[in-house]
């Protein structure tokens, strides 16, 4: 069990909570942070609370090492210009390449506010969900990026932090499969009925991979992803 300790970028969707279980496994001190930065699917902040209380209850051991969880306010990114995440507007692809859900410099500051945090806090590892196997195209998601990020912030702030990224090879059926290895079938049921990964914030309609529009490229991503869980028997 690792005691440096770790800081996890915690949205209460199915890769962070997958994430965040990951660290429990190997680390002895997890701590958490979130960001309401005007998010069109703001239901996520009130799953990320209701994931950790169910974790605490469902695994006693995990609960503890799990520390206190920070969410800090972040609309300036509503300020910044429209995307499909901060504002009422088609998601589609855009003249750049990239989808309107691209929140530009997004996961730049959530990291960078998270190594802040972590400094802070005495703790040396930084966990994020982002991957680019299955994913939406974001370039602030890309193993490069993150690597570049980790020198940038080590040499800003005269640290040794690392930046952790469990989910950057993995399919959606593998991450589904991971949370598996990591919690069994509990942990599985947990991410299914109570994590939140639906752009559009649709939290009534009930699929047999969780809440969600259907449509939005995330529910794209995880349904399909559950779907090839399911065909490969976990």
């Amino acid at each position: 069990m690792n005691a440096s300790g770790a800081l996890v970028v915690f949205s209460g969707g199915q890769d962070s909570t997958t994430c965040l279980a990951w660290a429990l496994t190997r680390f002895s001190r997890v701590e958490t942070i979130g960001f309401d930065y005007g998010q069109r699917h703001a239901v996520e902040l009130e799953c990320r609370r209701n994931v950790l209380d169910r974790l605490r209850e469902q695994r006693p051991d995990w609960a503890e090492r799990l520390g206190p969880d920070s969410l800090l306010s972040l609309d300036v990114f509503q300020q910044l210009g429209e995307t499909a995440l901060t504002h009422d507007v088609e998601i589609a692809m855009t003249a750049t390449g990239l989808p309107s859900t691209f929140v530009p410099g997004r996961n730049l500051v959530f990291l960078t506010l998270a190594a802040a945090q972590a400094y802070r806090r005495g703790l040396k590892h930084l966990i994020t969900g982002v991957c680019e196997t299955d994913f939406s195209g974001y370039p602030d998601c890309r193993d490069d990026t993150m690597k570049a990020l980790q020198v940038a912030l080590n040499l800003g702030m005269e640290s040794r932090l690392v930046i952790a990224t469990p989910l950057m090879w993995l399919t959606k059926a593998q991450t589904w499969s991971l949370a598996h290895s990591l919690g069994g079938q509990p942990l599985v049921e947990l991410i299914l009925e109570h994590t939140h990964t639906c752009y559009t914030g649709q939290r009534t309609m009930r699929h047999s991979w969780g809440y969600g529009c259907g449509v939005c490229p995330a529910c794209e991503l995880r349904s399909a992803g559950y779907e090839q869980y399911l065909r490969a028997g976990k």
